[in-house]
């Protein structure tokens, strides 16, 4: 838990003056995994973990950077050409400014202290929550128009061009709009947003984080990607109109699914049928049937394990010892795979139970000890005043 009054405190005493706070979230996705970069729905939610920033305007251009956690300071000058890719954190904070500059911004300089209890590595989007906070904190020292959706696609773009990561919009748009107490029904061709209550005083949502993220993580992410794209071109064949996999049924896919060669025949397989499952769980969600949207998490994970291959032996173990947990209504992996956090749906009297289950087994097998957070629906992007 981030105190503000301590940040602010640290702030005076750092830089020597008095800064605004503003804050981001990260988020957890429900269901709708690896459909954003194919143009399809992802159902998230932000979470009552943030990034705050303390920041002062400066009377010049240079930007100068303290992250509290890692203890690292870094600065840049808006003025001087800007350096990507270089595998260091402020990448995300640099890229985001250089990005809103680039699409009109005028920014000030400004002294930014950041201090994050959004846990790194976790799949619960941290680097979304950097881009966007501090994005929103140089927009709002320099005086500039905020539009929320316009400073998520900065922070997609900074990690395309400073960072090297080619992700889809959907951790940026929940940092950048979520609601309280609401999950999003994000359609990532149009970045229409529907929201749905989500009601957590009977069922919680429970992330457990297993503590590890495989190397594979990164240069797999492309090769689905890549994968998803060939199945598109070879789709067209029989379905000239689409333009991606968001674009074919499931009875279409059937019906083709054998001119496809594997494995990007099930690559295709996870993405049509998990459009159709993210469809399916915002409906359950708006009528509250809770077990028809445990029975989809479910169907999502098998798919993830079986037809992507984006899971791993850990996320494995957590989802199989929550399955077989009393209280517990549907469990997935969430986030990109190969390590990061399971997400689950457990009857709120069942919490305790829920985490010395979890904690005892996947510590037995694995020798870790997972983290396990109960999050609440939170608001997006903002200014604590």
């Amino acid at each position: 838990m981030i105190e503000t009054d301590q940040l602010r405190d640290d702030f005076r005493k750092f830089y020597g003056s008095e800064p605004g706070i503003f804050r981001a979230p990260g988020r957890v996705n429900l269901i709708g995994e690896h459909t954003d970069y194919n143009e399809g729905f992802v159902l998230p939610m932000a979470i009552d973990r943030a990034t705050f920033v303390a920041g002062a305007a400066r009377d010049d251009r240079v930007v100068r950077l303290n992250s509290l956690n890692l203890s690292e300071q870094f600065e840049f000058d808006l003025d001087l050409p800007g350096t990507p890719l270089r595998h260091i954190w402020a990448d995300y904070v640099e890229g985001v400014a250089r990005t809103l500059e680039a699409g009109g911004a005028r920014l000030r300089g400004a002294d930014l202290m950041i201090a994050s209890d959004v846990p790194v590595g976790a799949g619960l989007s941290s680097s979304a929550a950097l881009e966007v906070s501090t994005g929103f904190a140089l927009l709002a020292l320099a005086g500039a128009e905020i539009d929320r959706t316009a400073l998520a696609l900065a922070g997609q773009k900074a990690e395309h061009d400073y960072v090297g990561a080619r992700v889809g919009i959907m951790d940026q748009l929940t940092a950048a709009l979520g609601r309280r107490d609401s999950a999003m029904l994000i359609d990532c061709r149009t970045l229409a947003v529907t929201w749905f209550p989500l009601e957590t005083s009977e069922v919680s949502v429970v992330v457990c984080d297993s503590r590890v993220k495989h190397e594979l993580a990164s240069s797999e992410y492309n090769t689905r990607r890549a994968e998803c794209e060939q199945g598109v071109e070879l789709l067209r064949r029989f379905l000239p109109g689409i333009h991606a996999l968001r674009d074919v049924s499931v009875d279409d896919f059937r019906k083709y699914e054998e001119q496809i060669p594997e494995p990007v025949r099930r690559r295709c397989r996870h993405v049509v049928t998990e459009n159709a499952r993210t469809l399916a769980a915002s409906l359950a969600l708006w009528s509250d049937r809770m077990e028809e949207m445990g029975r989809l998490m479910a169907e999502s994970h098998k798919s993830l394990r079986d037809d992507y291959e984006v899971s791993c032996r850990e996320l494995d173990l957590l989802v199989s010892t929550a399955s077989e947990t009393e209280g517990v209504i549907g469990a997935r992996m969430t986030g990109g795979g190969f390590g990061g956090s399971t997400v689950n749906l457990v009857r709120t009297e069942a919490i305790e139970n829920f985490s010395e289950t979890i904690s005892r087994k996947y510590q037995s097998e694995t020798g870790i000890s997972p983290g396990i957070y109960v999050v609440s629906a939170g608001d997006g992007v903002g200014e604590i005043v």
